[in-house]
């Protein structure tokens, strides 16, 4: 096979995509395919729309004959993964201008991307559907390959237990940066009306943490919140916990979805979620998300039988068998 390299802006160990790309390094190497990472050489210092157009610049005028496997928007792809989703579909939802210098940059590059790619990989069948709406792509050219991770059992949590104090507690558990997006606040409006003895978990990175912290002692829940920030041992967090809160307002699939269910954690995300696509219908989040979290809470059996069922759709979802997928996808364009 035909050398491969796979692009992406910028490298970052909280990152879903870069998480991912990490775990897809791995298991082409357990394969012997050959391939090479690409990063932007830009200085972090630019504003983010420029190294935007750095790195669209540096890969695609010096591309030659390689093959690109995209996980950013480029111009020039032969295969585009969206990862990141449509950004124009963000923007109607978010509501965002268009005139900000990024949002303007990414629209151009991003319609490039979906109309010059051989190959389009959506990561769900949401963002496939938005790809079609908003930029009349082909059907045919895009294949839908959900997410995948390594599938892994629970870890031992007690050291978490003692540096939080958590004694039987049950755990809710949110993970992910960029607390505006992803529902941090709707998911404390959610925690601020359910009653029993809990502790909510906010594990992430972000920039405004402090109005978070606020907005959870004026619901007055702040002796049940606990925020973190970003940490290395979330597997650990996982075990722990019983139920997983993600209410975004957009996203593509959600890596962590997956991760939830493998260690056990009953999910419950929105329909703007990718990965709401595999959960059964009663986990998506409606105007009844209180009382269905609170019946779990009452209700010891109803909640271990629902975190069984968590761990039998993970199975489904290795990384194994994303990269065959992948592969199969990659093989076609090449060959």
């Amino acid at each position: 096979m035909k050398k491969i390299t796979f692009l992406r802006l910028k490298s970052n160990k909280f990152g879903g995509a870069e998480r991912y790309l990490q775990r897809l390094q791995e298991e082409l190497k357990k394969r012997n395919i050959d391939f090479e990472i690409k990063h932007s050489s830009a200085p972090n210092f630019l504003a983010s729309w420029i190294k935007a157009v750095w790195f669209n610049l540096e890969s695609c005028l010096f591309k030659g004959n390689k093959f690109y496997f995209s996980l950013d928007r480029i111009s020039c792809p032969d295969i585009y993964r969206a990862g990141d989703g449509v950004h124009r579909k963000f923007l109607k939802i978010e509501n965002k201008s268009k005139i900000n210098p990024l949002h303007l940059v990414y629209l151009f590059i991003e319609k490039r991307a979906f109309n010059r790619a051989k190959r389009i990989i959506a990561i769900s069948n949401m963002v496939k559907k938005d790809i079609i709406e908003e930029y009349g792509i082909d059907p045919d050219k895009i294949e839908v390959i959900y997410n995948g991770i390594p599938l892994k059992e629970k870890v031992l949590f007690d050291n978490i237990k003692k540096e939080f104090g958590i004694i039987n507690e049950k755990i809710l558990l949110y993970v992910g940066s960029g607390f505006k997006r992803k529902g941090v606040k709707e998911a404390l409006d959610i925690i601020a009306k359910l009653k029993g003895d809990f502790k909510f978990f906010i594990i992430g990175k972000e920039k405004n943490l402090q109005w978070y912290k606020n907005y959870a002692k004026n619901l007055g829940i702040e002796e049940k919140v606990i925020f973190t920030g970003p940490r290395t041992d979330v597997d650990k967090f996982y075990s722990m916990a019983d139920i997983f809160i993600f209410p975004t307002k957009y996203e593509p699939f959600g890596s962590v979805i997956i991760e939830a269910l493998n260690f056990e954690n009953v999910v419950f995300t929105t329909k703007t979620c990718g990965g709401g696509e595999i959960l059964p219908k009663e986990w998506i989040i409606d105007e009844n998300i209180v009382g269905k979290i609170q019946s779990l809470l009452n209700n010891p059996e109803a909640l271990e039988k629902s975190k069984k069922e968590a761990k039998e759709i993970a199975k489904n979802f290795s990384i194994e068998k994303n990269v065959e997928k992948t592969l199969k996808v990659i093989h076609e364009v090449i060959d």
